[in-house]
Formats: structure tokens, C-alpha cells, sequence
């Protein structure tokens, strides 16, 4: 509980009990003015009505005194008892048989936590517990490459026509075709990933690890062939920006 809730649960509290004062003091006032009243000598002088509402207030209040003392001590009592910085209790402080079933409980939970983690099942469309593909949503992870590649192919290329949201990777990426190396069936990585992607966007079902396999290697190998693309032309510059310094050396040189 913050200082400020603190302070204004006291008010409240404050509150509380100076109002039911208040009306308790009003209804005594009340009932012993009513005795007097309907007294035979309209007096305080031997008014039992008067004597017995004054001794049940008195002792109604007295109760309520002792019952808050009583509390309050109580929970200062128990308080005093918690230590203020946390201490791990240790096997001195419990008794044997304690101590023995605490152990009991503890290996018995570890136990059943053990035996209830996922080993052989796997859920459609999702890595297998226990491989490198855990916790991995082959769809989700196929369809973010697309991103991936076609900002590099922007640095490559900066006049790469924009990505549309259902273009078919063979069309949108049709100029890497040329520079991917073909395997012995004449196809490229990027048949396969454009194969691989359709069935992520567009498939009921989920795809297998084999197919998430098959796109993500066809997605390495686009990638790493325009990284090797894009280091070309840097060294192409830097070689460009080179010689043209040597150039204008000569020239003043001369």
C-alpha cells in the first residue's frame, strides 16, 4: 500500500468513527431527554429510565474501547514478529518431519512439471519441441522473408518495381532468375520459394517442416546471391573512386 492510500484510508477511517460518535452522543441525547420527559417529576432525581440508558451507552462505549485496544495490540504484536528484511528459513527451523515433507512436495511438483512438458506431440504448422525449430510458426516466418529479400534486391537495384501484396515471387523477383545456379532438374531457389510461398499465402492447411526447409534454404540461397551482388558494387566504387583519384593526381602532377 502506497504513503497516499495510506493516508487517506486513515482520514476515511477518522471520518468514520467521529460520525458514528456523533450520531451514537445524538441518540443518547435523544433517549435521555425522552426519559426525563416521561418521568412522573419530569426530572434527573430518581429517574431509573435515565440511569439504565446512561449505564448501557457507558457500557456499549467501554466494549467498543476495549475490542479496538484489543485489536490494535493484537496485529502490533503480530507485526513485531515478521522480520523486516526476508530470510530464507533453513532445516533448523522446521522439525524433522516437516522438513522431510516440504522435500517430498518440492521433488513430487518438479516431478509432475517434468513429465507434463511436451516431448514426441507437435501442433500443424509449428517447429517441434526439442529441435531448432521450437516455438517457430513456419507460415509466419516464410512470409517474413519476402520483406527481407526485396529490401536488399532495393539496394541492388534501386529501381526495383514496388512490392505488391499478391504478386508471385517468380514475377516479382523474375531478374534474379539469371543469376541463381540451377540444380540438376533445371530449377532455381527461386522456383522453389516462390512454390513454397504461394502455399504459405494461400493453403488450408499449414505447412510441413519439409516445406518451411525447402523455403527457407531457397531464401538463404537469394539472399546470399544478391549480398554477393551488393559487394560487387561497392568494391566496383571503391575501385571506381580509386582510379579517378590516381586520375586527378597525374593530371595536376602533369
Amino acid at each position: 500500500m502506497s504513503r497516499g492510500t495510506a493516508t487517506v484510508s486513515g482520514i476515511l477511517y477518522v471520518l468514520l468513527v467521529l460520525v458514528t460518535t456523533f450520531f451514537v452522543g445524538l441518540s443518547c441525547a435523544a433517549l435521555l431527554s425522552q426519559a426525563v420527559r416521561t418521568s412522573p417529576n419530569r426530572s434527573w432525581i430518581r429517574n431509573v429510565n435515565a440511569v439504565v440508558i446512561g449505564a448501557a451507552y457507558a457500557v456499549v462505549a467501554a466494549a467498543s474501547v476495549f475490542f479496538c485496544l484489543k485489536r490494535r495490540i493484537a496485529v502490533h504484536r503480530r507485526l513485531q514478529r515478521i522480520a523486516k528484511s526476508y530470510q530464507t528459513p533453513g532445516k533448523a527451523e522446521f522439525p524433522k518431519t516437516v522438513y522431510r515433507y516440504i522435500q517430498q512436495e518440492y521433488a513430487r511438483a518438479c516431478l509432475i512439471a517434468y513429465e507434463a512438458q511436451p516431448k514426441d506431440g507437435f501442433q500443424e504448422g509449428w517447429g517441434r519441441p526439442g529441435t531448432k525449430y521450437e516455438n517457430v510458426r513456419f507460415r509466419t516466418e516464410l512470409l517474413n522473408t519476402i520483406r527481407e529479400i526485396d529490401e536488399l534486391a532495393h539496394l541492388v537495384i534501386p529501381s526495383h518495381p514496388l512490392l505488391r501484396p499478391h504478386s508471385r515471387m517468380l514475377h516479382h523477383f523474375r531478374w534474379l532468375s539469371p543469376l541463381l545456379e540451377k540444380d540438376e532438374d533445371g530449377i532455381t531457389p527461386l522456383h522453389y520459394y516462390d512454390s513454397v510461398i504461394q502455399l504459405a499465402r494461400h493453403a488450408s492447411r499449414e505447412p510441413t517442416e519439409e516445406e518451411f526447409i525447402v523455403g527457407m534454404d531457397s531464401a538463404i540461397e537469394i539472399l546470399r546471391m544478391l549480398n554477393d551482388c551488393r559487394l560487387e558494387m561497392l568494391e566496383g566504387l571503391e575501385t571506381e573512386s580509386t582510379g579517378s583519384m590516381f586520375t586527378g593526381t597525374d593530371i595536376k602532377a602533369s
